[in-house]
């Protein structure tokens, strides 16, 4: 998708502050964070919502949750908690049409979510 945000960052077209990359997925700190630890990790493959994910996708999908617990543990978050949350679609809150997880830690988080 070329006009898309998150595949310009995998390009390396747009700077992001990058913590983790592997063949597959990339990992950025949030520009707008939420909380003291705030990480958004993406597929280098571009799917755009949830609702896109084919079943093809099920093994690299499976990757985000992997890496945002071991970045929370490189970042001593783990132990006390983390909160991680995947938005779909405009009333779900999603802005950028590339799915992505949050990793957020640092401070207590709240229920229900606003």
């Amino acid at each position: 998708m070329q006009d898309c945000l998150f595949c310009k960052i995998v390009k390396r077209e747009i700077p992001a502050d990058i913590v983790y990359e592997d063949d597959e997925v990339l990992a950025f700190n949030d520009i707008n964070p939420q909380a003291p630890a705030h990480i958004l990790i993406i597929p280098k493959q571009h799917i755009a919502t949830l609702n896109d994910i084919e079943e093809s996708d099920q093994a690299l999908v499976g990757r985000l949750p992997y890496v945002a617990a071991r970045l929370a543990d490189e970042r001593d978050i783990a132990d006390d908690g983390y909160r991680v949350v995947m938005n779909c679609n405009d009333q779900g809150g999603q802005t950028v049409y590339h799915i992505h997880m949050h990793l957020m830690g640092g401070r207590r988080f709240t229920w229900p979510a606003g």
